[in-house]
Parts: C-alpha cells; structure tokens; sequence
C-alpha cells in the first residue's frame, strides 16, 4: 500500500539544472515506482525540448500539470505555538502512522475547502483511492490515502483533529519505575456498570468529497 508522503518542490530544473526564476513557469511531471510516487520539475525549455512529446508514454507516468515558482518566503521569526491545519497534516503525514490516516484525511479536506491545497489527481492502488494534494504556494505534494470513513465514524475523527489543533502532537508518556523514595499508589476500586456509562455523541455530519469544494 502507498504510505503517505510529501514531495518537495524542485528549486532547480531538474534536467538542465538552472534555478528557477521567481514566476517562470514549469511543469511538473509524476510517475509510480517501486518505492512510490516520484516527481520532476523541469524548466519550460527542457519541457519544449524533452518531455512535452511521448511524456505520458514513458514508463510509470502518472500525471503532468504546469505552475509557476514562487520564490519560498523567509521563515517567520517567532512560529505560533498553536497548529495550524497545515503545519499538523504535514507532522502527520511525516509520522506516518495509520491511527493518524483518518485525521489526515480530514484536515486535507479542510485545507482544500479553504483553498490551501489543490487536488491535483487521483489514483487508485491495491484497490485504495490515493489523492494527489498540492500546496501551491509552495509547489509541495501530499499523497493522501482515503480513509474509506463511515458515517458513524466522522464524528470521532472530527474530535480527534480539533484535539490535535489544539493540544498538537505530542509523544507517549513514558512512565519511570518506582524507587525506594516513590511509593506505589494502591489500585484503584472497580466502578460498577451505572459509574462506568459512557456519555452520548451529538449528531453526526455528512462526510466531504475531496475535489468537490467550489
């Protein structure tokens, strides 16, 4: 199966190797390989002269589409504490860690409803759909596995990434062995069937179609 993935955008033409000019158009052009999604930027004069014809003949293409290089902008002195959609689905996708693929998936599709990542494709692997996201400021994509959620499901995951937004994404405890100076605390007693209810969900929302947003 595909693991999630981001893939950076080239700085530089990846076949005459001359760094992009700030809004000089280029092409970006995707395959499928044994190891997963591979891209290549290239120039538009290489593009002329190499790619734009026989392309889409060549082994395990995928996709072309055209953009234009924005020079990246300087790193903001004092990052905000508090996650944003997007500084949390690139953590996750980087962790790749399938407890974290449902809220993946959702905060791709808040980030493309706002406009902050394009569906550029989609694709289809071992039976699996995998959406092919771009962030266009930054020429970046992520490979996005669709989750297959359920109605009865939307409602967790939805609480899940609020947690994350909030909280972020922080490690496991690790819990230290008792010392002679720690005392072990006693068990605590077993709560009967009426203390042990759990609460009521609210209503559930209907799931969002990624490359459906206006």
């Amino acid at each position: 199966m595909t693991d999630w993935n981001i893939q950076s955008r080239a700085h530089a033409c990846q076949g005459c190797e001359k760094p992009f000019a700030d809004r000089a158009p280029y092409h970006t052009l995707l395959f499928d390989e044994r190891s997963g999604y591979s891209r290549l930027d290239v120039c538009e004069s290489c593009w002329e002269a190499q790619y734009s014809q026989g392309a889409s003949d060549r082994k395990g293409f995928v996709s072309h589409w055209q953009g234009t290089y924005e020079v990246p902008p300087a790193a903001p002195a004092d990052p905000i504490a508090r996650e944003t959609a997007e500084s949390l689905l690139r953590k996750l996708v980087e962790l790749n860690d399938p407890q974290y693929q449902a809220a993946g998936f959702i905060l791709a599709v808040m980030l493309e409803r706002r406009r902050l990542l394009k569906v550029k494709d989609q694709q289809r692997c071992e039976g699996k759909r995998i959406f092919i996201y771009e962030q266009p400021k930054t020429g970046d994509l992520f490979t996005i596995p669709d989750p297959e959620l359920q109605l009865n499901q939307l409602e967790a995951v939805q609480r899940d990434v609020a947690h994350l937004l909030e909280h972020g994404l922080r490690p496991p405890e690790t819990l230290a062995a008792p010392t002679a100076e720690t005392p072990v605390p006693a068990p605590a007693p077993v709560a009967s069937q009426s203390e042990g209810k759990a609460a009521d969900t609210g209503p559930l929302t209907q799931p969002v179609e990624p490359g459906a947003g206006t």
